[in-house]
């Protein structure tokens, strides 16, 4: 399963996008988008790192 960004509540900070070590996270439009086939929960991270770092909480959550 991948994480998606809830558009409604993304702020288009850009933190998530550097964040991403999978390269996951990209602009799409106006908003940023996560491609699922990229995005690994950051299972070897320990936690999911755009989540960890967006500044709006639930915007960044499982799909």
């Amino acid at each position: 399963m991948a994480y998606q960004i809830i558009q409604s509540q993304c702020s288009v900070c850009g933190a998530c996008e550097f964040e991403c070590p999978n390269g996951a996270i990209k602009m799409k439009g106006d908003t940023y988008i996560i491609d699922a086939a990229k995005c690994t929960e950051c299972e070897d991270q320990g936690s999911p790192q755009c989540a960890s770092v967006c500044p709006v909480d639930g915007t960044c959550v499982p799909a």
